[in-house]
């Protein structure tokens, strides 16, 4: 993985764009392995989770995992998703946490040695690139087995190390027999608001 045991690490996780490609590769996340399986490779400073949420629902199916994160290790960072009508008439709404993981990456720089990036969001090189300059090494996980590849290449260049989430399935892999945590659910939905093309802005979803 080469992350040394003395470094001040942080976890940055899109948590649609990481969804996203677990289930390209045919798994789900175990976030409580997750957390341990990093926490054993170096100091975890922090876990920030980034996702949009749809507060006009009565009920989110993705608010019981936030729930759990939440009391469990992670820094939620949330924001409701914005709808708009589009020049065709059409309902959209839009939800990109790309700020907020950009912002508290820059901020955190300064008290890290390695920050462990998920996403495979070719946006997101500028921002390595610049945290780099500050002396950080920068590990990106995402997957290019999939189809297509949810990484872009100008990412996975930039970084110092990629970590194939494949590769990692063995031990962040949720178990079918596993039984959940209380609040926790299996499936986080596919919010195609941040479903991310990988070299284009503004992910929106189309509503009737």
């Amino acid at each position: 993985m080469n992350i040394y045991s003395q470094e001040k690490i942080a976890l940055f996780i899109d948590g649609s764009n990481l969804y996203a490609a677990a289930r390209a590769l045919g798994f789900d996340i175990d976030y409580k392995n997750l957390l341990e399986l990093f926490s054993s490779k170096g100091q975890l400073v922090r876990a920030y989770y980034y996702t949009a949420l749809m507060e006009d629902q009565e009920y989110l199916p993705i608010r019981p995992l936030v729930d759990w994160l939440d009391y469990n290790g992670y820094t939620m960072v949330t924001k409701p998703t914005k709808e708009f009508t589009d020049s065709m008439g059409r309902r959209k709404v839009k939800g990109n946490m790309d700020m907020e993981l950009a912002i508290d990456v820059l901020e955190m720089a300064e008290h890290l040695d390695h920050a462990v990036l998920f996403s495979g969001d070719g946006d997101f090189r500028r921002l390595v690139e610049a945290v780099q300059r500050r002396g950080v090494r920068v590990t990106v996980v995402s997957t290019f087995q999939s189809s297509p590849p949810m990484v872009a290449d100008e990412l996975r260049r930039q970084a110092d190390n990629f970590i194939e989430l494949n590769d990692l399935a063995a031990q962040i892999a949720r178990k079918d027999h596993e039984i959940p945590l209380p609040g926790e659910i299996l499936d986080h939905p596919d919010l195609m608001t941040e479903q991310p093309n990988l070299h284009e802005e503004g992910e929106l979803r189309e509503t009737a």
